[in-house]
């Protein structure tokens, strides 16, 4: 007897499907398996046969063969346990065809028949419905992301035998099935309590704060250098507070990743919040690129897709971990190279970084004295390279905090009212750019798009040209000098890019001839 089974698969976050192809034939018992397997796909072959002895379905003595098609493409992962197992039980004639047709399967088997969550449910399901199935079967843990993707019926599983009764007798037990019900546009619109803090929290800073406006409004990467406890995390983790909401497609691209790296919780159907990762200076490049030995991982650029990536204390981090980043801040997506091929992972994320001027945090304090030598300053500082200062585009120093801004009970501007600025900054960039793909913000600008979108008046040119002639800017750092400007010209409403747009663009470049950097 032959069957198939329609499953599917991932590579990076491209999913496709795979046609699990299930041959039972006389001769002496043997199970085999082909088709590009990994070696958790090899070891489904031992799940599949014991969970279904003690599911109650015994296989009989006979030779087995099963080929996951296309051939070519190498498989990984546990979600293959559950179609091999419909594919034997419609060999055995267990199952009709009428009970498997027009159904894709995905799920891990336990020992003991149950249905196990497996990664990478909602690009499968997304790929599944665009090619026009319509019902998909996966463990009950998953079936809440997979209920995301309209046009598409759910059916979320939690054993063997449960779901075979279910194919077998659809009108009687129907009924044992979870069927989730979910308008992904409903979840985005419910209001979440802020568990970020509120810029009005932060004492002062008004440089600081004025900085992670502009740098929210074009989504631009940030640096803040200052002494310690002037309130630089503080203002770091209050950034994602301040973004717009995520859009339907964003959500979906952030929960994709989520799902292939298995960071879903069971009742979590859909990322709502955008990012935010603050790893530790002691992460690899692996862990912050993305990686693995056959089958690549999303690293944590990735997971801060559309978020905020926080790396504090940014001299402290290894310089060959921060260069690995050069290529994911200029490009927006991780490429990972081995053997079997290269896969991509998107990685548009707003970095912001924070340090202290020396090691020992007081260089220019007003009143603390800094205890490190000259070389001790230049070699902590060299710890950053010129490229990777390059490609962040603002630079904000962080004074101590007065004693009259600590006590002072009016605090600033609160997060609802910067909010409020950033996305209507943030529409006038979304129709100024419709015509161009892939552009929503101002730090996505191309460069071949600047001078059309970047119009100065006589005056700001003139600022531009002679700081640049003077100060000896880069060609990324001329670009990226324009992209902030017209954020900042975006935040007063004005179309012209004008000389004070242009002056406070070239202040938060200061850091580069502050400090030698």
């Amino acid at each position: 007897m032959f069957s198939t089974i329609d499953s599917g698969a991932v590579c990076g976050l491209q999913a496709y499907l795979v046609r699990v192809e299930v041959d039972m034939a006389g001769g002496l018992p043997s199970f085999q398996m082909v088709g590009s397997l990994g070696s958790e796909v090899r070891e489904s072959r031992e799940r599949v046969c014991v969970a279904m002895k003690n599911s109650g379905f015994q296989i009989p003595p006979c030779h087995i063969t099963v080929n996951l098609a296309p051939a070519g493409r190498r498989k990984d992962g546990t979600a293959f346990d559950l179609p091999i197992a419909v594919g034997l039980l419609k060999d055995m004639e267990l199952l009709t065809e009428e009970a498997v047709r027009d159904t894709l399967f995905l799920g891990e088997l336990g020992l003991n028949g149950e249905i196990k969550r497996v990664k990478g449910v909602l690009p499968i399901v997304r790929e599944a419905a665009d090619k026009g199935i319509g019902r998909v079967i996966v463990p009950r843990e998953n079936a809440l992301e997979a209920a995301v993707i309209p046009g598409i019926t759910v059916w979320g599983v939690g054993e063997l035998g449960e779901l075979i009764m279910a194919l077998l007798h659809p009108d009687t037990e129907n009924e044992k099935i979870y069927k989730p019900r979910i308008r992904a546009e409903e979840l985005l619109q419910k209001k979440k309590a802020d568990r970020r803090g509120d810029f009005k929290e932060v004492s002062g800073q008004e440089s600081a704060r004025r900085g992670a406006m502009i740098a929210a409004a074009g989504f631009h990467n940030l640096l803040m250098m200052g002494p310690p406890g002037v309130g630089k995390s503080m203002i770091a983790g209050r950034i994602p507070g301040i973004l717009p909401p995520l859009t339907l497609e964003e959500s979906l691209e952030v929960t994709s990743i989520y799902s292939v790296a298995g960071l879903l919780t069971p009742e979590q159907a859909l990322i709502t919040e955008r990012p935010f990762y603050a790893p530790h200076h002691t992460v690899t490049a692996a862990a912050l690129i993305g990686g693995g030995n056959a089958y690549p991982r999303p690293g944590m650029v990735s997971l801060a897709h559309r978020g905020v990536l926080f790396l504090d204390e940014l001299p402290e981090f290894q310089r060959t971990v921060l260069d690995s980043m050069r290529q994911p801040l200029e490009e927006r997506r991780v490429q990972i190279a081995r053997a079997s091929g290269v896969v991509t992972f998107p990685s548009d994320f707003m970095l912001v970084a924070a340090m202290n001027p020396c090691k020992c945090g007081y260089l220019g304090h007003p009143t603390r004295e800094c205890t490190c030598t000259p070389s001790a300053v230049d070699a902590y500082r060299r710890r950053i390279s010129g490229p990777l200062l390059d490609r962040i585009d603002l630079h904000v120093e962080a004074l101590p905090v007065e004693y009259d801004d600590l006590a002072s009970e009016q605090g600033g501007e609160s997060s609802a009212d910067v909010r409020a600025r950033v996305i209507a900054a943030r529409a006038l960039q979304r129709e100024r750019y419709h015509a161009l793909p892939g552009v929503r913000c101002n730090a996505q600008l191309p460069s071949s798009a600047l001078r059309r979108y970047c119009r100065m008046t006589p005056a700001a040119e003139k600022i531009l040209r002679g700081a640049f002639e003077r100060l000896g800017y880069s060609a990324r750092a001329y670009d990226r000098i324009l992209r902030v400007a017209r954020t900042v010209a975006d935040l007063d409403g004005s179309e012209l890019l004008d000389a004070a747009h242009l002056s406070e663009a070239l202040q938060y470049r200061s850091l580069d001839r502050k400090f030698g950097m």
